[in-house]
């Protein structure tokens, strides 16, 4: 009796930790939300400290330099891409927007072209034809008012451009401090943490750093990648001549849908190649799908020197946990999830190596 009562404790004890490990964890990624410009900051400092460092043997600056002469060539570069990018993108957005009704014109022409072609009208009752046509309004309708309010949530975010500058004064001057004075915040934390306390944080912070910064270089590196081969294959395809009016836009949107597991470009490229085609214009149909094309042999060929071999997580799980940070912090749950799933999978690592199940339940 005495061997269950400890038994069942032990079980309670290792539950109890389990659960406020993942509040913990949880309630860590609240707070970054919600200070997002020193989060920024915090990466950016992890990402030039090789740099940092490497100045200052190269060169025998000291860190201070250093720090000021990496910060200062990486804003301008920055700033630069982002002026180019945020004023493009602007312009599209605008364009896209004014033109919604026109797409909303031709999708409907061409819903009605085909059901002419394959004449369906004519061999089922009116009463039903009427309920057919409302569907499809409904449909066009929904799609149009969905991409009119994403154009609108961007060009409302565009338009915050005080809340902007104040972020962006925040993570420089973070980013300044975390850079200079890395050395001094070190050993403010060493002074008021517990020795074993800062042993088993360091240990857990450089792996999770390490397995983070992995996941994310090679995911930025696939978008990145995937995003450059669609901008310039789109944008030379405007050059031609050929129905692609927003290069930018639309390449930024197959970057983002790249870099969903499983899914991938196809997802929209393939339904715009088929749309191209139907609405008679073969040429970029076909054009679409040679960059698809392309983009997938790229792929292919990176992924599993990129992610497979460094980050081991199965992509059907990375899914589930993208599926599952958007149920819970909507469209930047996309991200959280994958990162959540990667410090999980860190700081249990000894569970799972044994069996979660068996972990906590074995005697």
């Amino acid at each position: 009796m005495v061997s269950d009562v400890n038994y069942w404790s032990k079980v309670l004890k290792r539950l109890f930790l389990l659960a406020l490990t993942i509040g913990v964890i949880l309630i860590f990624f609240k707070l970054s939300i919600f200070y997002m410009p020193f989060l920024i900051s915090f990466v950016l400092a992890l990402l030039l400290e090789p740099i940092i460092r490497f100045l200052m043997k190269k060169w025998k600056w000291t860190r201070r330099i250093s720090a000021i002469f990496v910060i200062v060539i990486s804003l301008l570069i920055i700033v630069g891409i982002l002026a180019w990018g945020v004023v493009t993108l602007f312009s599209e957005a605008n364009n896209l927007l004014d033109s919604s009704e026109l797409y909303y014109n031709k999708a409907k022409e061409l819903i009605d072209s085909m059901s002419q072609n394959i004449n369906i009208m004519n061999r089922i009752p009116p009463e039903l034809q009427s309920s057919l046509e409302t569907v499809e309004n409904n449909i066009i309708n929904t799609v149009t008012n969905w991409i009119t309010g994403v154009l609108t949530g961007i060009t409302n975010w565009v338009m915050e451009v005080p809340n902007l500058i104040l972020a962006i004064f925040f993570s420089i001057m973070s980013l300044y401090f975390l850079c200079t004075d890395k050395i001094y915040m070190i050993d403010q934390l060493e002074h008021h943490l517990p020795e074993t306390w800062m042993k088993r944080l360091s240990k857990h912070i450089k792996e999770i750093a390490k397995a983070l910064a992995e996941y994310l270089r090679a995911e930025a590196t696939l978008i990145f990648i995937s995003f450059i081969i669609s901008l310039i294959g789109l944008t030379i395809y405007s050059f031609m001549g050929l129905n692609v009016p927003f290069p930018l836009l639309a390449a930024l949107g197959i970057g983002f849908v790249d870099a969903l597991p499983i899914l991938g470009s196809g997802t929209v490229m393939v339904p715009w190649a088929i749309l191209s085609a139907l609405n008679g214009d073969i040429v970029l149909g076909i054009a679409i799908i040679g960059l698809w094309a392309i983009m997938s042999i790229v792929r292919q060929f990176l992924e599993p020197r990129l992610v497979g071999k460094h980050i081991g997580i199965h992509p059907a799980f990375t899914l589930i946990a993208m599926y599952t940070g958007y149920k819970i912090w909507n469209v930047t749950g996309l991200i959280i999830g994958p990162i959540l799933l990667i410090i999980l999978k860190n700081i249990f690592a000894g569970l799972l190596d044994k069996g979660v199940i068996k972990a906590i339940f074995d005697r």
